[in-house]
């Protein structure tokens, strides 16, 4: 990460903060950020589950048997149980998707502006290879 000094840091009304703390926190931001978007790909993935699985009971007699794992426990129910019970917990997947999705993008924003405000740059791999690529090349034809 690179740091980029802004003249009136100190003259801001907000306490002085180091580089490093800004740093800590910026890279605290991004950690948090990073994390949520996995838990809403596991939750996707989940949805995908409840999903299938309803289209794959839904045509079958509602007598019929099926089982149904509820924590570590294997049940038998029928179809007919068991269909409003998957329904409703993909819903509420859904629900909780669309809620995060919302958390992830307030979080984006604050993320963006902190690095706007501390002009924080990220480097990355391929401005480090640019560099290295340049020097290589000699211009001299083989």
């Amino acid at each position: 990460y690179c740091l980029l000094r802004n003249k009136n840091l100190g003259a801001m009304s907000s306490p002085a903060i180091s580089q490093e703390q800004i740093i800590q926190q910026f890279m605290r931001m991004r950690s948090d950020v990073n994390q949520l978007a996995e838990k809403i790909n596991q939750l996707e993935l989940e949805l995908r589950e409840h999903t299938l699985v309803v289209d794959t009971i839904e045509p079958l007699d509602p007598s019929r048997r099926c089982y149904r794992m509820i924590g570590d426990v294997l049940v038998e129910r029928t179809v007919g149980e068991t269909i409003p019970a998957v329904k409703s917990n993909r819903d509420g997947i859904a629900q909780l998707i669309k809620n995060l999705n919302e958390q992830l993008a307030q979080r984006q924003r604050i993320m963006n502006e902190f690095q706007t405000k501390y002009k924080i740059r990220i480097s990355n791999q391929s401005d480090r290879a640019a560099p290295a690529q340049a020097q290589k090349s000699t211009g001299v034809l083989a």
